[in-house]
């Protein structure tokens, strides 16, 4: 009996030593994706364990953004994606789950970016008709500056809006920047500034459009017009022209309501 005992004790001794790694793992554990780790020379290596799982989503989302943007939504393919992140597809997977679930993803920053940017405006800190002009310049400077943002517009148009219709991060991120808007066109209204009347989702998709048309077909409005639409010069008239036509719109006295046509259910008017 004592040797029994002996020869137990002698084996949970063993099992007490043995490193946590060779003992069995409980059936149905998680197992989170490596994302960082060393090599040998205690180097990290891309694809293993880390310690900043949300740097590592980053990353996988720039590059993301990088791929859609040149590609789109059909042509990215998630190899390249998980290559110029350094990192891999189970940790991509891991992170945003399929294709389509990163690339509503990279929509939902590239709002947020936009509109966090907007917000450094101050737009309600100035007189309406100067929020309204600056609104203007710094959509107009954006899109220059983020070209990517077009392209990720013109890839979800073309499947019809189906991620960011599904999107209540995308909705979200929008209401401040309609709300700021309603704000200064009521101000205006008030200080006798701003006509009466002008809807704030309607006056940000004008403001949007002048910008987002020229830029996103500059390539034929050059060659049918015989024009070099992307020079310096070009582009400067163009910036002044966006901001002569939304503020001259929104001047009081020129109540625009009195002059509109009336439309057929088909927007044609009569």
């Amino acid at each position: 009996m004592r040797r029994d005992e002996g020869a137990a004790a002698a084996r949970s001794r063993r099992s007490a030593r043995a490193p946590l790694a060779a003992r069995p793992r409980r059936r149905g554990a998680a197992r989170e994706p490596a994302t960082g780790g060393r090599g040998g020379n205690g180097a990290a290596r891309p694809g293993t364990r880390g310690r900043d799982p949300e740097r590592t989503r980053a990353r996988i989302l720039d590059a993301a953004t990088g791929e859609f943007a040149r590609y789109g939504l059909a042509g990215a393919r998630v190899d390249r994606i998980a290559d110029s992140a350094g990192a891999n597809k189970r940790m991509l997977y891991y992170y945003f789950g399929d294709k389509n679930a990163l690339f509503a993803a990279v929509l939902e920053h590239a709002y947020r970016s936009i509109r966090a940017a907007e917000q450094t405006l101050n737009l309600l800190d100035v007189e309406p008709i100067e929020g309204v002009r600056r609104l203007v310049a710094f959509t107009w400077r954006y899109y220059l500056e983020h070209p990517e943002f077009l392209t990720l517009l013109n890839s979800e148009n073309l499947h019809r809006g189906r991620h960011v219709k599904g999107s209540r991060r995308v909705r979200a991120a929008n209401s401040p920047l309609v709300a700021t808007l309603g704000a200064i066109l009521r101000r205006g209204e008030r200080a006798g500034a701003v006509r009466p009347g002008i809807d704030p989702v309607q006056l940000y998709i004008s403001i949007a459009g002048l910008a987002y048309f020229y830029l996103s077909n500059n390539y034929t409005l050059s060659a049918v017009f015989g024009r070099d639409l992307a020079t310096a010069r070009a582009r400067r008239e163009r910036l002044a022209h966006m901001i002569d036509v939304v503020t001259g719109y929104l001047a009081a006295g020129g109540d625009a309501r009195r002059r509109r046509p009336a439309f057929d259910k088909h927007g044609a008017a009569r």
